[in-house]
């Protein structure tokens, strides 16, 4: 009930002010013609005029009544310069604090829900700069006064860092106003006094902020190149790292505009995608689903058994099928230098391959990312797989233990346990697919608990155990230890960001919290011809968005000077090939929630 009562408050003062004849004092001429009963007044009650006076433009301010300039002027004829400026300065500022606060409470969680990407972005501007942008909109009087106390409420800009800037960046104004204002009874029209050359003035004023902010990132950015060297002339327009799916499509889209671009990999082309993760998974998934509706259709007991070595040499026949696609032959034919070797980033113009120092305009790093180990207890004593190394096995496990409940891990899980092998699924969290939506994951876990997959919810790893032959795995269930034996364990619980080893930390490329590489929204790091994109960068580790995120690293990094792009992650799908399969465009259910937004769910059986 407080919202309406608040809005009944606020109508109900409006209404007063206009009632009583407050409208008279946002007419000029009235102004004018009362002016000398007001100067007397003050004189003969000083602090009492002054009072008045002071709530009088606190609520005008607060209630975004129009008639701030008047009451300003106002202030200096009857308060001259000093006393005037003192008076409107906090009467204005408290005011203004007052129209955001109301703002805030009235309106900010109704739109932040109804616009929330867009309110994103605009509050992770108002994070970073939000007060220097204020000071600018305050010290240029075009802005309307109100709309900028009802537009900030709406962000997440602290109460008073609103007030302080206001209070300071108003200052200016605020003193010419009421200087203005002395001279009260000769100005015969606003229009006057707004004219084009006074505002524009003030508008210069409000934009030199804006132009020392572009000087001091200038000095900024020279600080961090002051180190290091610009070689006189370069080899190269772009040297990229790492020949993955982001690796790829950087390389491609430079050669097709003619650029000189080196591609250095250090290990196999196509990167995780072809070689460990996409077509691998997805052959074997293949196989597993042959296999399991065979059995649908003609009995379990009525077939062979699985050919687990047929089935690898399968999907290694898969891989060798696409990998001309992806091969140094293919992209040398593009136009893409190619090189096999491990680089080095010297500096932001060089980088050293195969002891060969390369100069380069631009640096792309596409590095990718690699299985996560979590340090648990006994795990280095045991011959575990990950999405690496899983493809080189030839022997089935019997009994298959994965840790982890993500897309990665369910997949293989299935693909396992529909093979023959007899599959438990470890996951820390309540349940699995964390990421989906509650009625997606009971919906998977239903299916796999029908095909024989066990499933361990809520089951957190403390130990690995090695008995001779035997192994096995701990896990706190509850506060209860379950003891689970296995033959071969997967670990699948995440992946972590190739981000060491190559230079990074050696010149001083900025990192996450998640060990990723930090970017910009155009895909730059601190060094603004540095350039990250796919898994390194993140914040989706999906082969199809590094490639979307190479676009835009491969041509900001080459016509940054004419032109650049913010990347845009609006409309990213994805999918989990289990069966049945999880696919998504954008928000799910889950996601809606926890960023409260509101949202309308229609189920089809």
């Amino acid at each position: 009930m407080k919202k309406p009562l608040i809005i009944i408050v606020i109508l109900a003062l409006i209404g007063s002010f206009y009632y009583f004849g407050g409208e008279q004092f946002l007419n000029l001429n009235y102004i004018k013609s009362q002016l000398s009963i007001l100067q007397g007044f003050y004189q003969d009650y000083p602090v009492k005029t002054s009072a008045v006076f002071f709530i009088t433009y606190l609520l005008i301010a607060a209630l975004s009544i129009p008639g701030a300039l008047l009451a300003t002027l106002l202030g200096g004829a009857i308060f001259g310069t000093l006393t005037g400026f003192f008076l409107v300065s906090f009467a204005s500022s408290i005011g203004a604090l007052v129209a955001f606060l109301v703002s805030r409470f009235l309106f900010r969680d109704w739109v932040s829900t109804r616009y929330a990407s867009w309110f994103k972005t605009i509050n992770d501007g108002i994070t970073k700069e939000g007060a220097f942008y204020l000071f600018s909109l305050r010290l240029i009087p075009v802005f309307p006064f109100f709309a900028i106390n009802m537009l900030m409420g709406l962000t997440k800009m602290k109460a008073f860092s609103f007030y302080w800037v206001s209070q300071v960046g108003m200052l200016l104004g605020t003193l010419a106003f009421v200087n203005v204002g002395t001279q009260l009874a000769s100005i015969n029209s606003l229009k006057g006094l707004l004219s084009a050359e006074f505002l524009l003035a003030f508008a210069i004023i409000g934009i030199l902020p804006l132009v020392a902010k572009k000087i001091i990132d200038k000095m900024k950015a020279n600080k961090i190149y002051k180190p290091f060297s610009k070689p006189k002339s370069f080899d190269r327009n772009l040297v990229v790292i790492g020949g993955g799916s982001a690796g790829l499509v950087s390389s491609y889209i430079a050669a097709s505009i003619k650029a000189k671009v080196t591609l250095i990999e250090k290990h196999k082309m196509g990167g995780d995608c072809l070689n460990t993760g996409c077509v691998p998974s997805k052959a074997i998934i293949h196989q597993a689903n042959e296999r399991y509706h065979a059995e649908l259709k003609y009995g379990k007991d009525n077939l062979p058994t699985v050919d687990f070595e047929s089935t690898m040499k399968q999907v290694h026949t898969v891989i060798t099928k696409i990998e001309p696609h992806d091969s140094i032959e293919r992209y040398t034919n593009l136009g893409v230098d190619c090189i096999t070797g491990e680089a080095k980033i010297l500096d932001p113009y060089r980088v050293e391959v195969n002891g060969k120092i390369l100069t380069t305009k631009n640096i792309i790093i596409a590095t990718g990312a690699r299985p996560f180990v979590p340090p648990i207890k006994g795990l280095d004593q045991i011959d575990y797989l990950t999405s690496d190394n899983l493809w080189e096995i030839t022997t089935q496990p019997k009994k298959l233990l994965i840790l982890g409940g993500g897309p990665i891990g369910c997949e293989l899980a299935q693909s396992f346990s529909r093979l023959g092998s007899e599959v438990t699924q470890v996951e820390m969290a309540p349940r699995l697919m964390i990421r989906e939506d509650d009625a997606v994951s009971s919906f998977v876990e239903a299916q796999f608990a029908k095909e024989g997959v066990i499933v361990k919810t809520d089951h957190k790893a403390v130990e690995f155990i090695k008995d001779g032959d035997k192994t096995s795995l701990n896990c706190d269930f509850n506060g209860e230890i379950v003891n689970i034996e296995f033959d071969q364990v997967l670990v699948a619980v995440g992946r972590v960001a190739n981000v060491d080893g190559f230079g990074l930390e050696d010149i001083g490329v900025n990192l996450t919290d998640r060990r990723t590489v930090e970017v910009n929204a155009k895909l730059q790091t601190n060094f603004n011809n540095i350039y990250a994109c796919g898994d390194v960068a993140g914040p989706f580790q999906f082969t199809h968005t590094a490639a979307h995120q190479a676009w835009y690293s491969s041509v900001n990094s080459l016509f940054a000077d004419f032109k650049s792009f913010n990347v845009d992650y609006s409309v990213i799908p994805w999918a989990t090939f289990t069966a049945p399969e999880v696919a998504r465009v954008g928000l799910n259910e889950a996601d809606a929630k926890q960023q409260g937004i509101d949202y309308e769910l229609t189920k089809y059986g």
